[in-house]
């Protein structure tokens, strides 16, 4: 029985934290994809390992004994990294992202690099879509997160797709004849460009009644009612509905979360940072398995 380490560091994180959810933010990953991990290791042992209720979730006996072999097997295997470890990697990273995908994943997995590598600093630089690429044609930045629709940016890597939306609170509701409200960030983000874009192919009376740089201020806007703005469909919260069709609102384009690099981006710290986002934008780690 060959078992990937992964699976057994699935186990022991939700046998200690006692959870799958909280399990998946110490692992950096999503609760779905814990869950397929266990789920998993049970049929390669052959036997339940976790006895799960609706409040409650406790090992079996074979789960008692599979947690303290796991462990040991973890801990060789650590000891064994650090003895053959490549030289400590030094120096500086600038990083640049944009707010809307920070998320509770990256902030987990700028800090489980840090932790990695203690002797590099990271620089971290969240702003919109637009200046973070004009930071990279400038080599002010060695890393960043942009969005792009012409399916890649600069040589940049592809980490997940983005489906635009017109998105409403679930009570809003157009007066016949009004004119359109709309939220948007400053004139230099991508999501105005792409609705404003939108909105010139559309005989729709609309206006901006609400600007903020923040993307809380654009949740709040359309949570109250008090305008429609434009989000990427995995930022839909409770409290509101998706708007496309209604009100004469144009289709919006797809576009994708590319991880690009400047020029001189070459030192082992940057690398070491893109490939471990990347590997976090998997399909393994976001819950897509293939078995």
């Amino acid at each position: 029985m060959d078992i990937d380490p992964h699976l057994l560091r699935a186990f022991v994180a939700v046998s200690e934290t006692g959870g799958f959810t909280r399990a998946a933010r110490r692992l950096n990953l999503t609760q779905p994809a814990v869950s397929h991990q266990i789920r998993r290791l049970e049929e390669l042992v052959g036997r339940p390992l976790i006895r799960r209720t609706t409040r409650s979730l406790t090992l079996t006996g074979d789960g008692e004994d599979f947690l303290y072999h796991a462990r040991q097997i973890l801990t060789g295997l650590e000891a064994l990294t650090q003895r053959f470890r490549p030289p400590e990697v030094t120096g500086v990273v600038r990083f640049g992202t944009p707010e809307a995908f920070m998320g509770e994943r990256l902030p987990a997995l700028l800090c489980r690099f840090s932790r990695a590598f203690p002797a590099v600093r990271l620089d971290v630089h969240v702003s919109t879509y637009l200046d973070l690429s004009t930071m990279i044609a400038a080599e002010e930045l060695d890393l960043a997160v942009v969005l792009s629709t012409a399916g890649g940016e600069n040589g940049g890597i592809t980490l997940r797709r983005a489906d635009f939306v017109w998105v409403a609170a679930d009570g809003f509701v157009l007066p016949a004849g009004a004119s359109l409200p709309l939220a948007f960030h400053p004139p230099n983000c991508f999501n105005r460009l792409v609705g404003v874009s939108a909105l010139e192919t559309a005989a729709l009376n609309w206006h901006i009644a609400f600007t903020s740089p923040s993307e809380q201020g654009l949740r709040m806007a359309v949570r109250s009612g008090l305008a429609v703005a434009v989000l990427t469909r995995s930022d839909v919260e409770p409290g509101m509905r998706i708007l496309d069709g209604h009100y004469g609102l144009p289709g919006l384009p797809g576009a994708d979360f590319m991880l690009i690099r400047s020029r001189g981006a070459a030192s082992p710290a940057a690398r070491a940072l893109g490939e471990m986002i990347t590997e976090s934008e998997s399909p393994m780690a976001s819950g897509e398995i293939a078995v």
